[in-house]
């Protein structure tokens, strides 16, 4: 144990990069957590039909990630050597792509809100409530995609703890939104779900002047704009290679984990309510790992692309293993939060019945959680092996989870709590596949293309 932590260069590294990092997604979870709150003491219906809704916002944003989570790669190894130029580029590849998908979410969520809720539920006050959420919330999924660009930026050049001061304060302004509009607080009218959605855009619209006047100031680097419509082939090649697999991993993940929803939503209310309650838990429960994630493939990236290999291998040797206690510590948390949330929440006896049941199988299936999120999207993706997450999506999730799921609720209708837990197969059942894959150390690999003189 001691020996895991005496590098006291590396410790400095990954909690300097680690704590705005996981600050920033636990001020992001804190959203959903906020709107389940409110919701759920104003009504189980409204605070279900607007988990639901959620679920289109979800799957944008594991798209806009993966398309992020490609310049983080790259970007992370060019400010290795302080290449600032390429770091500018590939920010504009980011862009082009990030805006591509936000005006596909934004029309489907503007012209088609009523089919979109009926993949999640046949319940007909739930989507109904569902489409009047996105109706409003899809405005802003036309800006979310340009402020992660520029949250990259910040990222990969030193300015973690900006990103998290902004995730941060649009949280907080979200949920203060959140508790004026849904309440119709101070004069304002009470809005319901409705008036969640409107916080969210306001949010994301005060998130998004914030980031773009940050690159503005000294010290930070601002996208050379001369750049903005101009193509480096042999980057582009790069880019693509890095987020291609990145972004098929995303959809495959984030599509499979919606389907996870929409297949309890068809459950009943009760059901769709437990779900929905549990899984803003296990959101929160892991943004400690979706920062020791991204911190360790930034600081694993920076020694790859500077050509140093060898200490590159022993730091992601070391996450890994940090990686399996944070995951035994998370479930240890889930347990223990089982109880005081379960008699928080409005639910009903059923419910809540259901919800603890959930919790309780959820405590074993974030020990794989973690530890696969630190290697397969921190570790391996620092050093471009960003395939392997496809693979293993399409054999424990689509191949085993999903229709096992299916099976159970639809064919031969297993009781609730017995489908929630085929939806947790795939995290656990490919821990011993992952694990042999870094035992090959294919992640070892220095991306960059420097000049030569």
């Amino acid at each position: 144990m001691y020996t895991l932590f005496q590098d006291s260069n590396f410790n400095q590294k990954l909690w300097r990069l680690m704590l705005p990092i996981t600050l920033q997604n636990l001020m992001l979870s804190a959203v959903a957590a906020g709107d389940a709150v409110m919701l759920g003491r104003l009504a189980q219906n409204a605070m279900t039909g607007v988990s639901l809704a959620t679920q289109v916002q979800f799957v944008q944003n594991m798209a806009l990630s993966s398309i992020v989570a490609g310049g983080t790669v790259l970007g992370a190894q060019y400010w290795g050597i302080r290449d600032t130029r390429r770091i500018s580029e590939i920010f504009f590849m980011c862009l082009r792509w990030a805006g591509l998908v936000s005006l596909g979410f934004f029309i489907a969520c503007e012209f088609f809100p009523g089919e979109v809720m009926k993949i999640f539920t046949n319940d007909p006050e739930l989507a109904r409530i569902g489409a009047g959420y996105l109706r409003i919330a899809g405005w802003s999924y036309l800006l979310s995609g340009v402020s992660q660009c520029y949250q990259m930026l910040m990222k990969v050049t030193d300015h973690v703890g900006r990103v998290a001061a902004i995730s941060s304060g649009a949280v907080i302004m979200n949920i203060g939104f959140n508790a004026v509009l849904i309440f119709g607080l101070f004069g304002a009218p009470a809005l319901g779900a409705n008036g969640a959605a409107l916080a969210t855009l306001l949010a994301r619209i005060i998130e998004l002047v914030w980031s773009v006047a940050s690159t503005f100031q000294k010290g930070f680097l601002k996208p050379d704009f001369r750049l903005a419509l101009k193509r480096d082939r042999l980057l582009s090649k790069d880019y693509r290679k890095v987020t291609v697999p990145l972004l098929g991993a995303g959809m495959f993940w984030s599509v499979g984990f919606t389907s996870y929803t929409a297949i309890i939503g068809h459950l009943g209310a009760d059901a769709a309510a437990a779900n929905s309650v549990s899984s803003v838990v296990r959101e929160l429960m892991c943004c400690v790992c979706n920062g020791i994630s991204a911190a360790g493939g930034i600081i694993v990236g920076n020694e790859l692309g500077a050509g140093n290999l060898e200490k590159g291998k022993t730091y992601g040797i070391r996450l890994a293993r940090i990686s399996v206690l944070i995951g035994l510590a998370t479930t240890a948390a889930v347990l223990l939060v089982t109880w005081p949330v379960s008699r928080f929440m409005i639910l009903s006896d059923q419910a809540r019945s259901y919800f603890i049941g959930m919790m309780v199988i959820m405590s074993f299936y974030m020990i794989g959680r973690v530890v696969n999120t630190v290697v397969i999207n921190g570790i391996f993706d620092s050093g471009g092996d960003t395939a392997f997450d496809v693979y293993s999506l399409a054999v424990a999730m689509w191949g085993l989870a999903i229709p096992t799921a299916l099976l159970g609720a639809f064919v031969f209708h297993w009781p609730v709590l017995l489908v929630y837990s085929c939806t947790c197969l795939d995290e656990v059942g490919k821990l011993p596949w992952v694990f042999i894959h870094f035992k090959k150390y294919k992640w070892v690999q220095n991306l960059t293309r420097q000049e030569t003189q």
